[in-house]
């Protein structure tokens, strides 16, 4: 099975820079979130005292570094670098082993072998800024693994069956399961902020009734604000559509292993597939940049 331990160096490397940027990205926020809530709960709470004062305003001020924090250093943006390198490496790396464009048959391994190396340090130049983050054994990994040559010297029956099983039914296992869980968390986080707008109509309407009563309504409405922030962050609902039209398309797309049977038809089929995973992550990414 062709794991992504076995692709090039670059991409495992790419990869992690990816993941990690992402999770300092999303701790960023949740800390900021969950500071901001807290800090209006202590103001609510212990608002005529000097302490819940110096508290608040202690917490407020490092929601504020947290905010700097992520504007100056912007893992977001390594985030989606990282993830763009990683993809780009995937697609040439099963181009190269299952001898699609551009890198057909030739008389000489070797020459396809630098041309596939060349593109990968083109995909770097191309990401300079992502070159500082990525793992100081970046390069451990040979760009071209022994796996990936046996694959490549494969007939071409027997590399159709590995690209199907472990590219395609893997990546639209992959996006089926994502949108699943996209779905749910976008459900989860919505009724959410519908309960927290509920509580924050109902405390309001109390008041009505009575005016003296004090009661958290801007907490709660902090609260609601976090949520929302957080639910956009997230992008579950974009996400959600996203995997599900792109699980579908690969669906369709794998009907046409059907009438492969040589090497340009093997080509052809490759070429389409990994069009459509480049498609869906580029759309992704223009989203997140709007």
């Amino acid at each position: 099975m062709i794991t992504d331990r076995k692709l090039p160096g670059l991409y495992q490397a790419a990869d992690k820079a990816s993941l990690d940027a992402q999770r300092i990205y999303f701790w960023g926020l949740m800390l900021y979130l969950l500071l901001l809530i807290i800090a209006a709960a202590i103001s609510f709470t212990f608002s005529y005292t000097s302490g819940g004062a110096l508290t608040s305003t202690i917490l407020f001020l490092i929601t504020l570094a947290i905010l700097i924090a992520l504007r100056v250093k912007r893992p977001d943006n390594i985030w989606y670098n990282g993830r763009a390198v990683a993809e780009s490496v995937k697609t040439r790396t099963w181009r190269w082993m299952m001898r699609a464009e551009p890198y057909e048959d030739c008389e000489n391994i070797e020459i396809v072998s630098k041309q596939f190396i060349n593109d990968l340090k083109a995909i770097l130049d191309q990401n300079l800024r992502l070159a500082k983050e990525l793992p100081s054994d970046a390069y451990i990994s040979a760009p071209i693994s022994n796996i990936m040559r046996e694959v490549r010297l494969k007939p071409v029956e027997d590399r159709l069956e590995i690209y199907k099983t472990d590219r395609v039914k893997n990546q639209a296992d992959w996006y089926s399961r994502k949108s699943v869980f996209n779905r749910k968390r976008s459900k989860l986080w919505f009724w959410a902020s519908v309960a927290l707008h509920a509580t924050a109509i109902f405390m309001l309407l109390y008041r009505i009734k009575d005016p003296s009563l004090s009661l958290p309504v801007g907490v709660i409405a902090t609260a609601a604000s976090a949520v929302l922030t957080w639910l956009q962050a997230k992008k579950h609902n974009e996400l959600a559509s996203s995997y599900s039209l792109a699980a579908h398309e690969i669906v369709l797309i794998r009907g046409e292993a059907l009438s492969t049977k040589d090497e340009k038809s093997l080509s052809d089929f490759v070429v389409n597939t990994e069009a459509a995973f480049s498609r869906e992550h580029t759309q992704w990414t223009a989203r997140k940049n709007e």
